[in-house]
């Protein structure tokens, strides 16, 4: 005998499934998929328990009149990238699965801990592995072993997570009671014994790209990792009190005081020493920072940057212009600030998107900035986008200008833009392999991810597809493993 089922999203939405009794729930799932059309979701009963999608009807109680609601979540995409040579991405998908794709040896291959990968809440990506929580605090990685790939030394450690924050090869793990986990390549800091005492009701973790520093309770700050490159923080020990946030270039740290002013520490070359500036540092609102420098929004509206001698850094030529500043975007080596009436105000490298001085009469009545490595996207209120700085990394659109209309949002890759438009449909344009071009029809689109080498696109019954080259994770579904050929190293030519 037949057994009857009511399925009611979150909204009210409801239908009813008739299935037999040894149907799994994951069939289940796909019905009311298909009658309530959403993506892949997840099936409760009223108490909230979420039920297992390969036990049958039978097995877990349920009887003709129950009710069952449908959780459906946001597609999330998460990406870990090997220098210039693949990228790997990982979805969670509406039902908390984990969609993987992309070179297998830095996390585009999930077979090994599929089965595990279930419920889950957020994907990070360091450099070279990804490292997923899951709905018990519980995780599970994957991907490069040396790189964050494999937890199993702490494993016994990774319980109530609430948080992740991943670095270049290493991940830091914070727990419901604040303490941290951290494993990876210990020469990127994934070795935090030094100052494990230390690291309790810790808030938040921001990392460079060698080191991590995390904020305390308290307002202090708790640093590890390379010495150089921000992982000591001695030397300005003494300032970091009543922390507010951080935030990191490429090599250094920049914190917030609750009083307003500003704290740098890490490597001078990339903004790790602003003594220059620090009596200009007050009321700061906000920090922005490029690869080598940091920009500071003031109370008032005025802006401070630093290191003088660095991209970015020295922002003099325009200082007289930098007035009720409002936001501030970064490329690799230049600032765009917008301002109260619209307008857009540049520096840094020419290269990079600091000279804007061809598009200015058009950046008027700007509302958002988008940046690649080197070049921005404007959205304009009237829906039109605006763009400069490199052509090979998307600072040209003159040959997808007419379709720039009714932009939402845009998204960046490392050297190319997609952007969103009111109907759902979507315009790319930058290096085509990494996503400046698409040969499939970019339309029914709910949202754009992108990543450093690619883009992919959630449809509006929440699945996926992706764009750019092949190696770089603009292919979902099997690869010529070709592609992901990697040289011998001479030592490994030795060994042979």
């Amino acid at each position: 005998m037949s057994v009857r089922l009511e399925v009611a999203l979150l909204s009210g939405r409801r239908a009813s499934v008739e299935l037999e009794p040894t149907s799994t729930l994951d069939e289940v799932a796909q019905r009311a998929q298909a009658l309530l059309s959403v993506g892949r979701c997840r099936l409760a009963k009223s108490s909230g328990e979420i039920l297992p999608g390969a036990a049958s009807v039978e097995q877990v109680g349920l009887q003709t009149g129950d009710s069952l609601t449908v959780h459906v979540r946001e597609v999330q995409v998460a990406a870990a990238r090997w220098k210039c040579d693949a990228s790997a991405f990982a979805a969670i998908r509406g039902d908390a699965s984990v969609l993987a794709w992309g070179d297998p040896d830095i996390g585009g291959d999930i077979a090994e801990v599929q089965d595990r990968l279930v419920n889950v809440h957020q994907i990070q990506a360091s450099l070279f592995a990804f490292a997923a929580i899951l709905g018990d605090g519980g995780v599970v990685t994957w991907g490069g072993q040396d790189c964050g790939g494999n937890s199993e030394a702490v494993q016994d450690q990774l319980k109530d997570v609430r948080e992740i924050q991943a670095g270049t090869e290493v991940f830091a793990a914070i727990r419901a009671d604040g303490s941290v986990v951290t494993w990876g390549n210990p020469d990127f800091g994934s070795d935090s014994s030094a100052v494990q005492e230390q690291l309790q009701k810790v808030e938040k973790i921001q990392a460079t790209k060698y080191a991590f520093a995390a904020i305390v309770e308290d307002g202090s700050v708790v640093t590890w990792g390379h010495p150089e490159y921000g992982g000591d923080s001695a030397s300005v020990q003494d300032q970091l009190k009543h922390v507010r946030c951080i935030q990191a270039s490429d090599e250094a740290f920049a914190a917030i005081l609750a009083d307003g002013s500003a704290v740098a520490w890490g490597n001078p070359e990339f903004g790790g020493d602003s003594s220059a500036v620090r009596d200009k540092l007050r009321n700061v609102s906000h920090i922005q920072a490029s690869r080598q420098s940091f920009a500071a929004i003031l109370a008032d509206g005025s802006v401070v940057s630093w290191p003088q001698d660095e991209p970015g850094g020295d922002s003099s030529s325009v200082q007289e212009q930098l007035r009720d500043v409002q936001a501030i975007q970064a490329s690799d080596e230049a600032f765009a600030a917008v301002l109260a009436d619209g307008g857009v105000v540049t520096w840094g490298s020419p290269e990079a998107g600091g000279d804007s001085s061809a598009v200015q009469p058009q950046l008027r009545g700007v509302q958002k900035i988008q940046a690649t490595s080197q070049a921005f996207a404007a959205i304009l209120r009237d829906g039109s986008v605006v763009t400069w700085g490199d052509p090979a990394c998307g600072g040209d659109s003159s040959s997808v200008q007419d379709r720039l209309h009714d932009v939402q949002h845009i998204q960046a890759s490392n050297t190319a833009f997609a952007a969103l438009l009111g109907d759902g449909s979507a315009v790319c344009w930058g290096d085509a392999r990494k996503g400046g071009a698409s040969a499939h029809d970019l339309k029914d689109l709910r949202a754009l991810q992108a990543c450093e080498q690619a883009m992919a696109g959630i449809l509006q019954d929440g699945s996926l597809i992706a764009w750019g080259e092949q190696r770089f994770g603009g292919h979902i579904g099997a690869v010529d493993p070709a592609l992901y050929h990697r040289p011998t190293l001479p030592t490994e030519e030795a060994a042979a």
